[in-house]
């Protein structure tokens, strides 16, 4: 009996998505479905690049259409990705699909260092990927990226607004206020002096199409905070710590603010950063340097998940230092861990877009 396209698309009724809890065919993941005597092929179209089971759904695709089509098919899926935005206000940053914040409650936890290594982790999966150094007393992007010199091009549009392009480094599109001032230069500016430079980052800044925009946010809880969840809708937040109780106390600070109801911002999860240190003549010993299991509990006690641990590692720091993050030395165990947190960070982002409500702009009155 010849191979009907109802034959197919009533087995892959039956293949669920394992995050989203829905069968592939009903979140509209199937499409251009062909039949060509016993050859199979369809698309299967994933919420992000980085879906850290597409394997498992190719397999288990080919298996549904073996067990209740043909045993013989020849079957041929093509993965591809659209990710998924629940974005209400696209008046700022229409093109942009996801606004991602990575908060710490305290300085020195490495959250640059993690964000420039997920934004390139992100990018490496074919992701389109911006980043906004929000940090704009400390920037550090500029440094990490190896760009120090770069500055920014700007460009007038047809209806007279100056746009600024902003630089690309490591297929990561960035902005920071790094890039206009000089790197030996103290920026001393007032509260609402900073605000309005994010808020000129986001809104007078040609980002294009972006799957993912990070914001990489200064330490604390701020004025910044508060304009950046006023000026944007945010997708959801991301709170980085190193598992030492003073940074937890800080974290939890942080991780508090966004869940604040005036504020309302999804947390995607808990990075712990310098988990432990590991020498490279002892790779199987573990030294808990800053204590033991804090981003777990951090996490756990809010409901949240625990996105990765990130040791601490001389190598991390060094590429940092010399623009060169980690995530670009392939093959290396920390190169692996920040591609596994990117496909987590994604994997939240997905989760979040199809059962979370849409994302507004925050109004406060004060």
């Amino acid at each position: 009996m010849a191979i009907t396209q109802e034959d197919v698309l009533k087995a892959l009724s039956y293949v669920e998505e394992p995050d989203l809890g829905q069968d592939l065919v009903t979140l509209n993941m199937i499409e251009d479905v062909q039949i060509n005597d016993k050859t199979v092929s369809f698309t299967v179209v994933l919420t992000t690049p980085a879906c850290p089971l597409k394997e498992l759904i190719h397999n288990a695709c080919v298996r549904a259409i073996h067990t209740m089509v043909d045993k013989d098919a020849d079957v041929q899926i093509k993965m591809t990705s659209r990710v998924t935005t629940m974005r209400q206000n696209r008046d700022i940053l229409p093109g942009v699909r996801n606004i991602i914040a990575i908060a710490s409650g305290k300085g020195g936890v490495g959250k640059s260092t993690v964000t420039a290594n997920l934004a390139i982790a992100l990018a490496k999966t074919g992701a389109k990927v911006g980043l906004v150094d929000a940090d704009i007393s400390g920037p550090s992007m500029p440094l990490m990226f190896g760009v120090m010199d770069a500055r920014p091009h700007v460009y007038q549009t047809p209806e007279g607004k100056n746009l600024i392009e902003p630089v690309i480094a490591h297929g990561v599109k960035i902005m920071s206020i790094g890039f206009l001032a000089p790197a030996e230069s103290a920026i001393v500016w007032r509260g609402p002096m900073a605000s309005s430079a994010l808020k000129q980052f986001i809104t007078e800044v040609d980002w294009g199409e972006l799957d993912y925009l990070l914001l990489d946010m200064p330490p604390g809880t701020s004025d910044i905070h508060l304009t950046m969840v006023q000026t944007v809708p945010v997708t959801g937040s991301v709170i980085v710590t190193t598992p030492q109780r003073v940074a937890l106390a800080d974290a939890e600070k942080g991780l508090q603010m966004f869940k604040l109801p005036q504020i309302n911002v999804p947390v995607l999860g808990v990075v712990e950063n310098m988990a432990w240190f590991t020498p490279a003549e002892l790779p199987d010993n573990k030294y808990f340097i800053f204590g033991e299991g804090g981003g777990i509990g951090l996490a756990e006690k809010h409901q949240v998940p625990l996105l990765g641990q990130i040791p601490l590692v001389q190598g991390i720091r060094e590429n940092g230092d010399s623009g060169t993050p980690a995530i670009l030395q392939a093959g290396t165990p920390a190169a692996a861990l920040f591609e596994q947190l990117a496909e987590e960070l994604a994997r939240q982002v997905s989760i979040r877009n199809a059962v979370a409500p849409k994302t507004n702009i925050v109004e406060m009155n004060s």
